[in-house]
């Protein structure tokens, strides 16, 4: 197993059709969806429907967050004795900081929340990763060089988002970005938390390996105005196979954040068509947020999540799996993904 690679130990989530990885992921693979009516209205007077999730009690806001998180983190945990938790980085990824209508004190009090509903300290190197949906990359990216250069054991990522808030379905409502009865190019809003116990990889059956990570900007964003060529994904998957050793053709499916705009949808078959050399039969591309919504910074982890799931579970297309993520912003991740089987 090579030196640079790292796999995930184990996932946690919360999500609007299943409040552990085990129920969000069977879910998703049956395409079970539960949106519901909101509490704020579009300019037409309708209810803005999104995928809620649904906790003991109506916590809203930064409470929710924290709350969602604490989740996810204990469930990745689990195994894990409380005692050793101060030793174990959390790297914590958050919406990106220029997210239309984001929380105020969210850099300040999240992670503070997040420590006191886990009754537990972090170590000292613990981080809050503010990158929207690529954050998890971002993170896993932290978490390899912890653990290949700084002697770490065991890295918790996590990621909380949520897109239900007045000012942000205001802003993407008024922008034609939701999904709504006059507007089939959107995403229905969402939510959730997700988390990953990562560590070095040791070639047991079984494991997921992260074996390349890439990035890359993409110029002609959403709101740009500019032709959309895909460069900046085609930037970001070319690095991760060039670190991997892979090429386009030998993955077996792709999953991916899309989440109903059709410029997203553009944007992955324009990659592939830039990438792909060799002729595939199917190249399938799964897409969580068709069930748990636009779930921000949290879509990290439920891709990661439910390929481990497939795998494991043996649904999989196969144990090769590339995965891609892309903000608002231009930003760009992707990385290969590989699970091990018994000899």
């Amino acid at each position: 197993m090579s030196a640079h690679h790292i796999a995930i130990r184990n996932t946690g989530l919360v999500t609007a059709v299943g409040l552990s990885a085990p129920q969000s992921c069977a879910a998703i693979r049956a395409k079970i969806t539960n949106p519901t009516e909101t509490r704020f209205t579009d300019s037409a007077g309708e209810w803005i429907m999104a995928h809620q999730v649904q906790l003991a009690q109506p916590w809203r806001g930064i409470t929710k967050l924290a709350k969602m998180a604490a989740m996810a983190i204990d469930e990745a945990l689990q195994g894990i004795p409380r005692g050793t938790w101060g030793t174990l980085p959390l790297l914590l990824c958050v919406a990106e900081t220029d997210r239309p209508g984001r929380l105020t004190g969210l850099d300040d009090k999240l992670f503070v929340q997040v420590q006191d509903e886990l009754e537990a300290r972090f170590a000292p190197s613990s981080t809050l990763i503010a990158r929207g949906r690529v954050g998890v990359a971002v993170a896993l990216a932290q978490a390899r060089k912890l653990v290949m250069q700084g002697g770490v054991p065991l890295i918790v990522v996590a990621a909380t988002d949520s897109l239900i808030h007045g000012p942000t379905l205001s802003h993407y409502e008024r922008s034609d970005r939701l999904l709504t009865a006059r507007n089939s190019n959107g995403f229905v809003p969402g939510e959730g938390a997700g988390a990953l116990l990562v560590g070095a990889a040791t070639g047991e059956p079984s494991e997921l390996v992260c074996r390349g990570i890439g990035f890359g900007q993409e110029a002609a964003s959403l709101d740009s105005g500019e032709p959309l060529r895909a460069e900046g994904l085609t930037q970001a998957i070319k690095a991760s196979l060039t670190e991997a050793g892979r090429e386009m053709h030998d993955f077996d499916y792709r999953i991916t954040d899309v989440s109903g705009e059709q410029y997203y949808f553009k944007e992955a078959a324009l990659a592939l068509t830039r990438i792909l050399r060799k002729r595939k039969e199917e190249f399938d591309i799964w897409h969580p947020a068709e069930c748990t919504g636009e779930t921000g910074a949290a879509s990290g982890v439920t891709v990661i999540a439910n390929a481990r799931a497939a795998c494991s579970k043996g649904y999989s297309k196969g144990p090769e799996v590339l995965a891609h993520w892309a903000n608002d912003a231009g930003q760009r991740a992707a990385l290969v993904l590989q699970h091990s089987v018994s000899p």
